[in-house]
């Protein structure tokens, strides 16, 4: 079976198309980042504008690149939630019309469970059942994973998430937009020892996370100690510790909860190479497995939207007719494959 795949959910345009036999034949990517980095932010409608600029031509690349045309492709598959509602609106009503068009079957794929089956791109996909810790601008979720659709919660951001912390946090330091990969690249100049920032949650039972009040303790300091380049690097360093520390406390609680010795790291903040490397040792001290997708499917594209569909559409699920989106769509309600 063979997926193309269309991924609209915020200020990146990726398609993809992905072949069972075949694996991955192509996948492109557009990022409005130039767009929005004037305005230190997503702007949801000019998002929504872009996407219907590139979403065509970049399909077209996409065919070009695999040697494929409408009729070898077996089934469509789109972004139809969480994110933005105008960007999943051109996504999928792209998809479904060429879906219809073509005499195809469509899908609309979960954003995040896109990005929990990225690591099924690699050479070594992790077997079923694990732990997936989710890590993106928008979602900070532990996931315990026992096959496609069946999923249990078990923890996630009651505020800020993980992403979205970094990034808020950059902004205040003044660095550019984005700003999270900036500050981890500017933690590595730094002492992370230097500040003491809080933990959050991890001083009371349970897995849920909150990152408002580190970002609000980093805001304090970086008020009172200035913005000297020696200390802008503490502070990130210091920073990037605190976030990492949270994740892995709480991971090895969840570890322990659920019995799972693999983990899979999946979301944009999966491509930091601190908290790949604390991971990676807190799996080997139980004896597990880390899984993660390669950096360049970390934040979104289209190959994982192209893969989610394929498990879907090849179990017999599709779409009726109807054009819709879910911008708040929790994971738990997806059936099973």
């Amino acid at each position: 079976m063979r997926v193309l795949g269309i991924e609209t959910s915020c200020d990146e345009t990726g398609i993809a198309i992905y072949d069972d036999q075949q694996g991955l034949l192509s996948h492109v990517l557009y990022s409005q980042i130039p767009l929005h980095a004037d305005y230190g932010g997503v702007v949801p409608e000019l998002a929504s504008r872009d996407h219907i600029r590139k979403t065509i031509p970049l399909i077209k690349q996409a065919l070009r690149e695999a040697n494929c045309d409408a009729a070898s492709i077996d089934g469509v598959a789109y972004t139809a939630g969480p994110g933005l509602a105008g960007a999943l609106l051109v996504g999928a009503a792209i998809g479904r019309s060429l879906a219809l068009a073509w005499g195809k079957p469509a899908l609309a794929v979960h954003h995040m469970e896109g990005h929990l089956l990225a690591p099924m791109l690699e050479d070594n996909p992790p077997p079923f059942p694990f732990l997936a810790l989710l890590v993106s601008g928008g979602h900070t979720q532990l996931v315990g994973v026992e096959g496609i659709g069946r999923y249990t919660l078990l923890g996630e951001s009651i505020d800020d998430a993980a992403g979205e912390a970094f990034d808020k946090t950059a902004k205040l330091m003044g660095l550019d937009y984005p700003g999270g990969p900036l500050l981890a690249k500017l933690a590595t100049q730094g002492d992370s020892k230097k500040y003491k920032f809080p933990r959050p949650m991890t001083d009371r039972p349970g897995l849920d996370f909150s990152f408002s009040g580190l970002k609000t303790a980093a805001a304090n300091v970086i008020a009172k100690e200035g913005n000297s380049s020696q200390v802008q690097a503490d502070i990130a360093a210091s920073f990037q510790q605190a976030v990492v520390d949270t994740l892995v406390i709480k991971c090895e609680r969840a570890l322990a909860q659920t019995g799972y010795n693999r983990l899979v790291i999946a979301g944009g903040v999966s491509a930091n190479t601190s908290l790949r490397e604390q991971l990676a040792k807190l799996l080997k001290r139980h004896g597990g497995e880390v899984f993660y997708p390669r950096k360049e499917f970390c934040t979104d594209n289209g190959a994982m939207i192209a893969l989610a569909g394929y498990y879907r559409l090849a179990a017999g699920q599709q779409q009726d007719l109807t054009i819709g989106v879910t911008p708040r769509w929790p994971m738990q309600e997806l059936p099973a494959v």
